[in-house]
């Protein structure tokens, strides 16, 4: 058998092994709203907590070190040792802090690692209702830049350690929480990677969960709860630019060689182009128990992709939906285009921005020449600009997926856990790299028809944000100990 098909055969595997583990979960009894929010002191330490993050600007030109800081403080007030409370500062970095925290454990297991970034996108006062950096509560909702990416994330971990310390809580495994820079803006720093890179022995880990996780949430729609998620991968990110030029003249003599007219001409043949279906494990999974919240030809579907007997019609329709279509294949989308340099003058130059997520194990180079040889054009060049983070899929884990589930269950019997491949990027990229297994999960639950992270007014309600400080503490005690 190849190595391919061995692969295919394992992943295989876990998909069915997992939706076992799902399916095999019991419904109880709908639980007292009450009982889902987390101890009074606990939900005060969140609170506080938030608005302490939320009021300190880590956007890309203020940094994170002020945040982390913050946050070592509030664990040693709990009682943490200053040994296991390490804020970390690179020296050519110096904004650009990170925090690393241990709950120690018996030893009986390799360690386990929440990650969770703490800076934010830029926010402006003029565009939101509310001051974005200061914590407004007003009709239920919490509103600030960073309510739900990260901070009120971050925040959760932070307070489960904290309850789990008062508790006397002993784990099986040390618990580590790694809080870090710049995973928003990219380019000049990543305190991951860096951590990753020059600090291995303080973050080594057996299991990684990213609550982040770019698409480890958890969504709900009109009001319902739909699914928790279980993100067991992410597409990568690469970018090319194409690039048309010629000697240019005056407007008033066109010539056929015009460098608009010929990226314009190589964008229409991307846009034209659907790259061939490519189905994971994760994803095959995915759409399995996707199918269990649809009805009809979406179902039908849904479920024929996830067994492997999706009809080339199948496959087209549900390549129609934004959502199904980027789990189904590669995707590369112009994001910038310019060109021309005077108003009365033909251009010199023309170039766009080609933004590709690929499947993870797609080779690269495979979607480089499939674009080259869309654009059919000699004169059009093709040139990575941003270079791919290589990160391999991890393993549907039925411990994992089964603890998420009881988690979930417990909480909310009417979700589902939906495993899934994000086709954002996220910190996890670097701890897979690392060849650490690393799944996004979060309790958070978002609107799917009005996210509003990285947008103006971003919100967390005011009773999820409880229930994402009780989600959170549960999944640690019950992956942990």
């Amino acid at each position: 058998m190849a190595a391919a098909d061995r692969r295919r055969t394992r992943g295989g595997v876990f998909a069915v092994g997992c939706a076992a583990v799902i399916a095999g979960t019991s419904a109880a009894a709908p639980p007292d709203l009450a009982s889902l929010q987390p101890p009074a002191a606990t939900l005060a330490l969140g609170r506080n907590v938030l608005k302490e993050l939320v009021e300190i600007n880590s956007t890309h030109a203020f940094g994170s070190t002020v945040a982390a800081k913050a946050m070592a403080a509030r664990f040693l007030a709990a009682g943490f040792s200053p040994a296991d409370v390490q804020v970390l500062i690179p020296a050519d970095h110096p904004l650009k802090g990170n925090l690393v925290v241990r709950l120690r454990g018996s030893g009986k297991g390799r360690p386990m690692l929440y990650i969770g970034h703490l800076d934010v996108v830029e926010a402006k006062r003029d565009d939101w209702t509310y001051d974005p950096f200061r914590l407004t509560e007003a009709d239920g909702w919490l509103y600030g830049r960073g309510t739900i990416d990260m901070k009120g994330e971050d925040t959760a971990v932070l307070a489960a350690l904290v309850r789990l310390k008062h508790e006397g809580f002993k784990p099986k495994r040390d618990i580590i929480a790694a809080f870090t820079a710049d995973e928003e803006a990219g380019g000049d720093f990543s305190g991951i990677d860096w951590l990753v890179k020059t600090h291995r022995d303080l973050i080594d880990a057996d299991l990684v969960i990213n609550p982040d996780g770019g698409g480890g949430e958890a969504g709900v729609q009109r009001g319902r709860k739909l699914y928790v998620s279980v993100q067991t991968s992410e597409k990568v990110y690469v970018t090319y630019q194409i690039e048309a030029t010629d000697r240019g003249g005056h407007s008033s003599k066109p010539t056929p060689e015009n460098p608009i007219y010929r990226v314009s001409r190589a964008l229409n043949r991307i846009a034209d182009y659907a790259f061939p279906t490519n189905l994971t494990a994760t994803t095959r999974a995915y759409f399995t128990q996707r199918a269990t919240l649809e009805t009809g030809q979406v179902q039908a579907d849904m479920q024929a992709v996830g067994a492997g007997t999706a009809s080339p019609n199948a496959i087209q329709r549900l390549s129609a939906r934004v959502e199904t279509n980027v789990m189904l294949r590669t995707t590369c989308v112009a994001t910038r285009v310019e060109g021309g340099h005077g108003e009365s003058a033909l251009p010199q130059r023309a170039r766009a921005t080609i933004q590709c997520r690929v499947i993870p194990g797609e080779p690269v180079a495979t979607v480089q020449a499939s674009l080259v040889a869309t654009i059919d054009d000699p004169k059009v060049t093709l040139t990575k600009i941003t270079a791919e983070t290589l990160s391999p899929e991890s393993p549907l884990s039925p411990m994992v997926v089964g603890a998420v589930g009881a988690v979930a269950k417990g909480m909310w019997p009417e979700v589902i856990v939906l495993p899934i491949m994000s086709p954002g990027a996220s910190d996890s990229a670097f701890t897979r790299q690392a060849g650490m297994a690393s799944y996004g999960i979060d309790g958070m639950f978002d609107d799917i028809d009005d996210s509003r992270a990285h947008g103006r007014d971003e919100r967390i309600g005011v009773r999820a944000f409880g229930e994402e400080l009780e989600f959170t503490y549960r999944l640690i005690k019950r992956l942990a100990g």
